[in-house]
């Protein structure tokens, strides 16, 4: 028995009369790149939900384009319809990549989903003090932090699954570019996505369809 791969990169288990190889060896390595090929797959998922959220956001950008507003009310309109058609095909694809957490790491993760979803609540009323905050949360996630360091954050932080904190980061990265640019129409679309009791709803854009939401 042994792993073939496929032409699409996936492995395939064949027969293999060669009894020079112990069978507990055979098998153990059959599982090691079985393994590999798994986080491979969770891998190259990841950078599909990533972008996703990247196509997301670009539909989002043109959406409140000023261009929009220099168009002809019929041109508008089409336009309009078109960024709707295709964020809806948009929506059609759905990717899931489940982080494996104990108790302590889903508490941590509900922790920073929280603070995350009240630093966009604040964000529309003070928006200078939203984007400290949210900068010193991503010095949180950094070895050499060029700002001071939100402790609170940090420690739920800390607590967390290392494939959320690599996430977390990624995201605060974004969040941080998209709030800087002010769009606060979409801020009022993230509000809208709040659900009651702050489970991290804040969906694909920050912390959650990559993975981050409560499994």
């Amino acid at each position: 028995m042994d792993v073939m791969d496929t032409d699409f990169g996936t492995p395939k288990v064949e027969v293999n009369d060669d009894m020079t190889v112990d069978p507990k060896d055979r098998l153990l390595n059959i599982l090691d790149r079985i393994e590999a090929h798994v986080e491979d797959l969770r891998r190259e998922s990841l950078r599909l939900e990533e972008r996703k959220d990247t196509l997301f956001t670009t539909l989002d950008t043109i959406r409140n384009s000023e261009h929009l507003n220099n168009l002809a009310d019929t041109d508008k309109d089409d336009i309009q319809r078109y960024i709707e058609r295709v964020t809806a095909r948009c929506t059609t694809v759905e990717i899931s990549v489940r982080t494996d957490r104990d108790k302590q790491q889903e508490e941590s993760l509900y922790q920073v989903n929280k603070m995350i979803d009240n630093l966009v609540i604040a964000f529309k009323g003070d928006p200078d003090n939203s984007m400290n905050k949210c900068q010193s949360f991503l010095a949180a996630c950094k070895d050499e932090p060029e700002v001071p360091v939100d402790k609170g954050f940090e420690t739920a932080l800390l607590g967390c699954a290392l494939d959320d904190q690599k996430r977390i980061k990624k995201r605060l990265h974004g969040l941080l570019d998209y709030l800087g640019q002010g769009r606060f129409t979409f801020v009022s679309e993230l509000l809208s996505l709040l659900s009651p009791g702050t489970g991290s709803s804040l969906v694909r854009f920050m912390v959650s369809n990559s993975g981050l939401n409560n499994d």
